[in-house]
C-alpha cells in the first residue's frame, strides 16, 4: 500500500496520519483470536500492570502466525519505506492492552528517546504503525497525540521507573504544556480495523481506562535499514537484532490464512 501525497505531506507536517478502517472485519478477527492467544499463556514476553493485568506482549510475531503475517503485511511495511525511500527492518513488535477497568497510562513521551537511549537507534529514521484490534473510543483510553511535536526533534527526558510496570523515557509537564499550546491534542478514535502511523519524536501518551471497554492496539516499531541499532541494553525480544530488510507478503495473505484455517478439520473428541 502507497500513501498519496496529500497522505504524506499530512505525515510530514503533522507528525502522523491515520486511515479509518483500513483491515478488514475479516481480518481483525483472526488477529483478535491471535491476540487471545498471546496473552493466554504465562511468558517472560508479555509484561503485565502492576494490577497483574497484560499491558504488552512483546515480539509475538515470533510464535503467532497472524503476527508473523501482520509483522509482514504491505499495508504496514510499504508505507514506512515510502516516508524514508528506503527498506525497514522490524525493531520491535508488540501488542498493546488496555484492559477494562485496569489499563494503566502511558506517560508523556517520544519514542526516539528511548530507542536511542536504551538500543542506540543512531536517527529518528524509525516509527510506529499500529492497527486497532478494538474500536478506539474516546473512553477508553486512545491514543492522544500533539501535532507538529516532532519538529522539536529529541527532547530531554528523565527516565520514570515508578508510575507504571514499564520503564519510560517521559517528558515534564511544562514542556508537554508548551507543545500543546503550539500544536493542540488530536486523539485518533474509530473501529476496529482503524491503521495510525506516526513520527518516532512525535509526543504522545494515553489515559488509563476505566470503562468496561478494552482497548488493544498492535505496534509495528519499523526502522530504515541504514539505521540499525548500535547499543542494546534490552532484551532481544524488546529490541531487535536482526536487520533483515523485511519483505512485504502479499495484500491477502491474512485473508488467506483466515480461511485455511477455517477449513482446517475439527480435533477430534474422545
Amino acid at each position: 500500500m502507497k500513501l498519496t501525497a496529500e497522505q504524506l505531506e499530512h505525515f510530514h507536517k503533522e507528525g502522523y496520519i491515520f486511515i479509518p478502517e483500513a483491515f478488514t472485519a475479516e481480518e481483525i478477527e483472526v488477529l483478535r483470536e491471535a491476540a487471545k492467544d498471546v496473552f493466554e499463556p504465562e511468558r517472560e514476553e508479555i509484561w503485565r500492570e502492576k494490577s497483574g493485568v497484560p499491558r504488552t506482549a512483546f515480539a509475538c510475531h515470533t510464535y503467532n502466525k497472524a503476527c508473523e503475517i501482520l509483522g509482514k503485511h504491505p499495508r504496514l511495511v510499504e508505507p514506512v519505506a515510502q516516508a524514508f525511500e528506503e527498506p525497514v527492518y522490524m525493531h520491535q513488535f508488540k501488542i498493546n492492552a488496555k484492559a477494562a477497568f485496569a489499563g494503566d497510562v502511558w506517560q508523556w513521551h517520544q519514542d526516539f528517546v528511548t530507542w536511542h537511549n536504551d538500543d542506540g537507534m543512531p536517527e529518528p529514521r524509525a516509527m510506529n504503525i499500529a492497527v486497532f484490534l478494538d474500536d478506539v473510543l474516546p473512553i477508553n483510553g486512545p491514543l492522544m497525540l500533539v501535532p507538529r511535536s516532532h519538529e522539536s526533534g529529541a527532547i530531554d527526558a528523565g527516565h520514570d521507573t515508578e508510575t507504571t510496570a514499564y520503564p519510560l523515557w517521559t517528558l515534564d509537564n511544562d514542556t508537554v504544556a508548551r507543545l500543546v499550546e503550539q500544536g493542540g491534542i488530536v486523539a485518533p478514535t474509530g473501529k476496529a480495523g482503524g491503521l495510525l502511523m506516526f513520527h518516532g519524536n512525535l509526543v504522545h501518551g494515553s489515559a488509563g481506562n476505566i470503562t468496561p471497554y478494552p482497548r488493544k492496539i498492535v505496534y509495528l516499531t519499523l526502522s530504515a535499514v541504514s539505521n540499525a541499532i548500535t547499543k542494546p541494553t534490552r532484551a532481544e525480544y524488546i529490541a531487535h537484532t536482526d536487520f533483515t530488510p523485511i519483505e512485504a507478503l502479499p495484500d491477502d495473505a491474512l485473508v488467506q490464512y483466515a480461511r485455511s484455517r477455517s477449513q482446517e478439520p475439527a480435533a477430534a473428541t474422545a
